[in-house]
């Protein structure tokens, strides 16, 4: 039977008798892993023997995939049907599952520091402790950057974990069922959103609200006049959205949010958030009572700490091309709270999906061959392109052609297929092909059942 080891400060966990690699967070990338190195070296097969303990830590208890958090804010996906339980993932893939976040990390003794957890009454679920490693991986992605701002932590939401993006969609739908249900007028600013930051989360979201808002306000609420009184504004600091993309993407998916009778503002410094809106540079203010921030990205304040492991000036662990980090070959970093200038480049490799699958695909490879004694080998990023999905209006986007090597522009149906084929492949570096086809299948039947907007 396991047991744990009472040190003068936190619990110490009893350390496998083999090579023990421990990956922190289960993100998109860090999932992928954890799955993909439990069931080669985790667990034993027909003719070979597990080659190593595999643990994934995380501060919650359930996976979902990143992209898809400005659906969950809308309301427009079932959180339930799409999250996965890593205990049971964990279970079914060779590997364990630490509940609890990381806080601090001791590289001489190779422990990671998890922080005591509470439940919603405050009493203890875990406490603090130690996981040793022989081999660590952190992946615990990016938050979002405030850059300062007055009042963004007090009056706007930030869509950087389900909680968040679960808890403006029940303010949404709560100020909704107010404004039907108050006895005066509905105000100007009751029931406007302020999206600031138009990079992918911002736009896709300020399309997906369009319709799923309307959508709230379809079922019975007959006060409310959805053209005039439900009104979106995106800002943008930059003099384009999506400014990460070619100027083409950015002009038609402007069209589009246009054509939504989205307010698109570009060129628009936010100077301060208050209970009421949101002041702008120019002077001008924005009347909105629900606000998100979804400007800047950069690496949680944990990183800053982690026992002298260097960091940029985003705060993301500095990474080689190997991956390791810079100071210490047995830490390993990827995803969005890494930092690589690939050779040949200025700028680093970008906060994406596919950056993360591409980098736990290689070091799926690289971790064996550590194993093993061997070399390293550099990873090496593909730029695949980049889709922005408009919601059930449009998808535009670029991607990478195979033979041209040039970037060819994709919009509507192919796009929108395209888009949604990037979250099976997340499902099926999880779950394996046969079970993503059945269970997409049921969602497709359950679609038509259920109303398409979450409405509690």
């Amino acid at each position: 039977m396991t047991t744990t080891t009472q040190s003068a400060g936190p619990l110490i966990l009893p350390k496998p008798e083999k090579h023990h690699i421990v990956v922190v967070g289960g993100g998109a990338g860090g999932l992928e892993l954890a799955t993909r190195l439990g069931d080669k070296l985790g667990r034993d097969g027909w003719f070979r023997r597990s080659e190593a303990a595999i643990t994934l830590v995380d501060r919650a208890r359930t996976h979902i995939w990143k992209p898809l958090l400005h659906e969950i804010a809308a309301g427009s996906m079932d959180v339930d049907r799409h999250e996965v339980e890593y205990q049971a993932h964990a279970h079914w893939h060779g590997f364990k599952f630490r509940y609890g976040e990381m806080i601090g990390l001791d590289r001489e003794k190779k422990l990671v520091e998890l922080g005591r957890t509470v439940d919603e009454d405050g009493r203890e679920i875990t406490p603090n402790r130690w996981v040793p490693y022989d081999t660590l991986v952190i992946a615990i992605g990016s938050v979002s950057s405030d850059f300062g701002v007055p009042g963004v932590k007090e009056h706007a939401l930030m869509l950087d974990t389900p909680e968040e993006a679960e808890r403006f969609n029940r303010r949404l739908i709560n100020a909704c069922v107010r404004a039907n249900t108050q006895p005066g007028p509905i105000r100007p600013e009751q029931l406007h959103v302020a999206i600031i930051g138009a990079g992918a989360t911002g736009t896709e979201l300020s399309a997906e609200l369009h319709g799923t808002a309307r959508g709230v306000v379809a079922f019975g609420l007959d006060k409310i006049d959805p053209e005039k009184d439900i009104k979106i504004t995106l800002i943008e600091a930059a003099s384009r959205v999506v400014p990460a993309l070619p100027p083409r993407i950015s002009e038609a998916t402007t069209d589009i949010l246009r054509k939504l009778n989205v307010d698109v503002r570009t060129s628009a410094r936010v100077t301060e958030v208050t209970p009421g809106g949101v002041k702008l540079a120019s002077g001008d203010f924005i009347g909105s009572e629900l606000v998100i921030w979804a400007a800047g990205v950069k690496g949680p304040d944990v990183l800053a700490h982690l026992d002298g492991l260097e960091v940029s000036n985003s705060n993301q662990l500095v990474i080689k091309q190997t991956l390791e980090t810079t100071r210490d070959p047995n830490v390993f970093a990827f995803g969005d709270c890494a930092y690589l200038v690939p050779p040949g480049e200025t700028m680093p490799i970008p906060p994406r999906a596919q950056a993360a699958h591409q980098q736990a695909s290689h070091l799926v490879k690289q971790l064996k061959a550590r194993l093993r004694g061997e070399p390293l080998r550099p990873f090496k990023y593909r730029d695949f392109g980049s889709l922005v999905s408009l919601g059930h209006y449009s998808t535009v986007g670029s991607l990478m052609g195979f033979v041209t090597g040039r970037k060819m522009i994709v919009e509507g149906f192919a796009a929108k297929l395209m888009y949604r084929s990037l979250y099976k492949m997340h499902e099926t570096a999880l779950h394996g092909y046969w079970k993503v086809a059945i269970d997409s299948f049921s969602r497709l039947l359950t679609r038509r059942t259920e109303p398409h907007v979450k409405l509690h």
